[in-house]
């Protein structure tokens, strides 16, 4: 561990390396997040940013290294197990239930309704009415908990699929390009959105756009060839020449 590395961090990735046919897709790769932070990773197409969403997710398995989520390694356990951990994730392209209403794709990530069991013996009971009704509120679909999912909008759909995330009360959302496809106004919404989340949660998205990053980022990290290029605040890094000439120079 790095011994200059304070122990209360939300998530610690530390020496990260994942090999695939002897190429190093992620290469020692060490960064942190601090609760209730938004860190934004950007970097050129192949730097290796979907990689280290899928290792901290246990899509993958690293080759060597160290995931630590709230003291407890990640490592060695299974995706469920990660979920259930604290930690939500979010692909590029929405997957909800289109044939269902939202308020029903909601009350479905509900997390008692989780297993069959659950579902079985699930109650639409107050409590899980109110939770919905909140989340709707954050995610600004207050007023359609009664659409059917297939006729909302691009961004309304990228907005339900985080609420499903949300109301399984996640420490860590990890989103990647959530604002890809979205119209200028939805991206602010969303960033209103991010804003809003991080007082109960810290938040790692993957971004291009450049706009959207300086309007959410606590600090960014620039990923090239599978290593840190540079970190910092958005200010930082834009103007450091290193991004410049790899990166943002394109």
């Amino acid at each position: 561990m790095d011994p200059s590395a304070p122990a209360d961090f939300l998530l610690s990735v530390e020496g990260l390396t994942v090999s695939f046919d002897g190429f190093k897709a992620v290469n020692d790769l060490s960064f942190y997040v601090d609760e209730n932070e938004i860190r934004v990773i950007i970097g050129p197409n192949g730097a290796g940013k979907t990689t280290v969403l899928d290792l901290i997710c246990g899509r993958t398995r690293p080759t060597e290294g160290s995931i630590r989520f709230k003291g407890q390694e990640l490592t060695g356990m299974r995706e469920h197990e990660i979920v259930h951990a604290g930690v939500g994730r979010k692909f590029q392209n929405p997957s909800i239930y289109e044939d269902l209403t939202v308020f029903e794709n909601l009350e479905l990530s509900f997390p008692r309704g989780r297993n069959v069991f659950g579902a079985l013996f699930f109650r639409r009971d107050a409590e899980v009415r109110d939770r919905v009704e909140e989340v709707a509120e954050m995610i600004f679909l207050k007023d359609h908990l009664d659409t059917e999912a297939a006729i909302l909008s691009h961004g309304q759909k990228q907005w339900l699929e985080i609420g499903m995330l949300l109301i399984q009360s996640p420490k860590l959302l990890m989103l990647d390009e959530p604002v890809a496809g979205m119209s200028i106004a939805e991206r602010v919404k969303t960033a209103e959105l991010l804003n809003t989340i991080i007082r109960n949660q810290s938040v790692i998205v993957i971004e291009h756009d450049m706009k959207f990053v300086e309007d959410i980022a606590h600090r960014v990290t620039v990923l090239h060839q599978g290593k840190v290029l540079s970190e910092g605040t958005m200010d930082r890094v834009k103007h450091d020449p290193k991004v410049v000439e790899v990166y943002l120079g394109h």
